[in-house]
């Protein structure tokens, strides 16, 4: 098997897309990329990453405890099963998806968690059991949208 190290791709014209066989595989344009999906279908790869998520502890003895983030740079603790992560690189806008999952426990049959506040610069993410806020000592959010 041959090794190609490079560290630029110059097209012999001004094609944007890359090709392997006969196949398109990867198209560019101004600040956006796809690649091909299942089938002829194309997705964007800015649209469809993650843009920010943690995983801490809010039941820590010393505070809300950020045990691993991505684009997360502090987390703050407004209460009982309310914090708010703040992003390092902003949101564009407020209109982004948030998925927040918690640790489940088994004398509490009512569970939820939901978010409140959006802005492009945190969000802020409750958890709540038998109808109380509750700090959780497994907690994991995350983010799909436009960075700024």
């Amino acid at each position: 098997m041959s090794t190609v190290i490079l560290d630029t791709i110059t097209g012999k014209s001004t094609a944007t897309t890359i090709t392997i066989g006969s196949t398109p595989v990867v198209s560019a344009s101004a600040n956006s990329m796809t690649i091909r999906g299942e089938g002829s279908n194309q997705t964007s790869i800015q649209q469809g990453l993650c843009k920010w998520w943690i995983y801490f502890n809010q039941d820590a003895s010393s505070g809300s405890q950020n045990l691993d983030s991505f684009n997360v740079g502090s987390v703050s603790d407004g209460g009982t099963g309310d914090f708010r992560p703040t992003y390092t690189s902003n949101m564009a806008s407020a209109n982004y998806s948030v998925s927040i999952l918690h640790q489940a426990e088994v004398t509490n049959e009512h569970s939820t968690e939901y978010t409140a506040d959006q802005a492009t610069t945190t969000t802020r993410l409750i958890t709540v059991e038998n109808n109380a806020g509750r700090d959780k000592a497994s907690v994991g959010a995350s983010a799909v949208g436009d960075l700024a």
